[in-house]
Parts: C-alpha cells; structure tokens; sequence
C-alpha cells in the first residue's frame, strides 16, 4: 500500500523549511502494513545524494533502548540479573563510590543520582586521540569508572528522575561484565542477527566492520563538523564522550537504517501482546510501563512515556512507549492501536544549534495517527 500524500508532503516542507536536510520515516500498524518514506538529501550543500529508504543514521540516544534496555530485557529474562541488583555488585570498581549503591533499576529510570551529562572526553582524550582497538576501549572504560567512581550525586538516590547519560554509560559496561562479550557484539549476535536487523550495528573507531565503513559510507548521513576531532563526521560517532570510550557506549554509538530499527521495535510490540518474540511478554510489560518510583517521572525501564507536550503528538496512548535521539531521530510505539513510528533525521547537519525539529515531532507524529487511524 502506498503511504499517504500528506506523509510525503510535511517530511518535504520540513526539508523545505530546513529543519533537517532529509530523513526517513518509517511506520507500522498492526506488525505488516508498512510505509517507509524518505526525503531530501544526506547533505544541503551540493552535491548531495539524495536520501533513500536504506540511508544509514547516527541514532544517537535511540542507542539506549534499541541496544542497551533490550540488552538487558534478554540479561534479566535469561537470569544473568535482577533489576534490585547493585551497581557496584557487577561493577566492583565502584565499591564506595557515591554512586555505588544505585540498583539496575535505578540506572534504567534515571533516578540513581546521577547528574546528566559531563564533558568526560575531555579528560578521557584532551587531544581527541580516539581508542582504536578493543584494548584501547577496554583502557578507557577503566578510566571512565575512575572518573565515575568520583562523581558525586546531585540528588537522593530514587527521590526523582533526571534523564542521564551517565547512567546508560555505566550500563553499556555492566552488559560487558554480566555477558562476557563486548557490547558491540552482544548487539550483533544477540539483537540484530537474530532479529535481521540490518543494518544495526555501532561503528568502532579504527576497526574493521564486516560491514566495512568504505562499502557504507555513501549510504551514512552526515552529522556535525566537530571542533574536538576537526573534521565533518560521517560513520563516526556523533557523541563526543561515546568517541572517547572508541565509539561503542551504552548511551550512544549505534548506526542503522529505519527499517532496522523497526525490526527491533517490532519484537518490543509483539512481546507486549505475548506474540512470538525473543522477549517474554512480562518482561515487555515491566519495562515499558511508567515507574512510580520517582515523583513526576514519564520514565519507564529504559523508555520514556508520553507526557504533555510529548513529541509523539496528542494521540498515542498513555501505554505508548519511546525514544528520542540528539541527532534528530526518534521511536514511539504505541500497544494499543500497534502503531510504530520510527523518524531518522540528521538535524544537527550542519550544525546542532537547528532545533526546528522539536515542533515537528508531535507534527508528523499527529499527521501519522490521523493517516492510519483514519481522523482525518
């Protein structure tokens, strides 16, 4: 079935408009009726191919639930831990730290205490000389539990929520220790295989892909001219602290196509209703419903829920679940109607200042509950 007119027209006005110089989105209903629609072009300064179905995105924070929460919904449903287990029980290097105590399910709501962001690549690569080989990114995560083990908490451990990367950096590392495997693998053979998830994968700076960057690098959209590193990235981490720790981070780091995505989004869906998935329906369940835990949260285990104003518009359910990503992407799920919609954008290409796409979101996200639940 061909998508909608309209679809196409608010992906071309936004591009237009300059609120990014092209993107993809992909929607879903009821896990087979599928619209992938692309628009614009990987860059506004010519020559530019254009973008098209199977273009490649930095996802950015999308990082954190298609790879980091669903690493650990299959570590918790296989029993390798509990959601109650302390941090520094996997991480003993934090033994004493501030943040040592936070459980799992502290990390995954971001209430462990934890402050949002710090420049730690500045301290991990003041030269931005990136790990290149899984010793060296072995060698800065060591460094970054130094770092964190210092890190003091800017609230009571579960009194509220505060969005942090610091938390998902430090979840990235736990999946290595409880696993055994890297996190670029583990994404690999135990989320994009089994799913055919393809392309989904993290970008390791200096080593060679199956994939290799050369064969990928025409179908990558640009992201920013970066002043740290000193030249425009493409197939490069956008995220500056997931570049210091070699490109592959529990909060950053991951590459994919929307159709990619949409097969990791699509077993989240099916799991939700106890369909055939590779998540258990109970597992879904709890890490995709709001935690009550913190006062004034919209978090869920990982994913967020709709709060107003939400980027997934005035529609989707209070059941709905999603993700937004810094370089201009996003996922929104909602059970109830079985509405995926996945929008993969470069927005911050030329620069991140351009943050037109914060109207658009709730926008298109309207425009596409009103195209497939017939509103409109």
């Amino acid at each position: 079935m061909m998508p909608p007119p309209s679809l196409h027209t608010a992906l071309n006005r936004a591009v237009a408009d300059g609120i990014f110089p092209g993107a993809v989105l992909a929607v879903r209903r009821g896990g087979d009726r599928c619209w992938v629609i692309p628009a614009g072009c990987l860059s506004p300064h010519p020559p530019s191919a254009s973008v098209t179905s199977s273009t490649i995105y930095d996802l950015a924070s999308l990082t954190k639930p298609l790879a980091t929460v669903t690493a650990f919904a299959l570590l918790v449903q296989q029993g390798q831990c509990r959601l109650d287990d302390r941090i520094d029980s996997v991480l003993p290097e934090l033994e004493g730290a501030p943040v040592g105590p936070a459980t799992i399910r502290q990390l995954l709501t971001h209430s462990s205490g934890l402050p949002g962001w710090r420049a730690f690549y500045e301290q991990l690569s003041s030269d931005a000389a990136l790990p290149a080989s899984p010793d060296d990114r072995a060698h800065a995560a060591r460094r970054l539990l130094r770092l964190m083990k210092q890190e003091a908490l800017i609230y009571q451990m579960g009194e509220r929520s505060l969005y942090s990367d610091l938390g998902f950096m430090l979840l990235g590392i736990m999946v290595e220790r409880l696993s055994g495997s890297s996190l670029d693998r583990f994404v690999v053979e135990h989320i994009a295989q089994p799913l055919k998830a393809d392309p989904l994968c993290y970008l390791p700076i200096g080593q060679k892909m199956e994939i290799s960057k050369s064969s990928m690098i025409g179908h990558i959209a640009p992201t920013e001219w970066d002043t740290w590193r000193g030249r425009l990235l493409c197939g490069e981490v956008h995220d500056e602290n997931a570049a210091a720790l070699g490109g592959v981070a529990g909060h950053a780091g991951l590459f994919g196509s929307a159709e990619a995505v949409l097969a990791v989004t699509g077993v989240w869906l099916t799991g939700y209703h106890g369909k055939s998935s590779i998540l258990d329906c109970d597992i879904v369940r709890e890490f995709s419903t709001r935690h009550e835990g913190a006062s004034g949260s919209s978090w869920a285990l990982g994913w967020d829920t709709p709060s107003p104003p939400s980027s997934s518009g005035q529609y989707f359910s209070s059941r709905s679940f999603g993700h937004l990503g810094f370089t201009g992407t996003s996922i929104w799920i909602d059970p109830v109607c079985e509405l995926e919609v996945v929008l993969l954008s470069n927005r911050v290409h030329p620069t991140r200042t351009n943050d037109g796409i914060r109207s658009f979101r709730p926008l298109i996200h309207d425009l596409v509950y009103q195209e497939c639940m017939g509103m409109g």
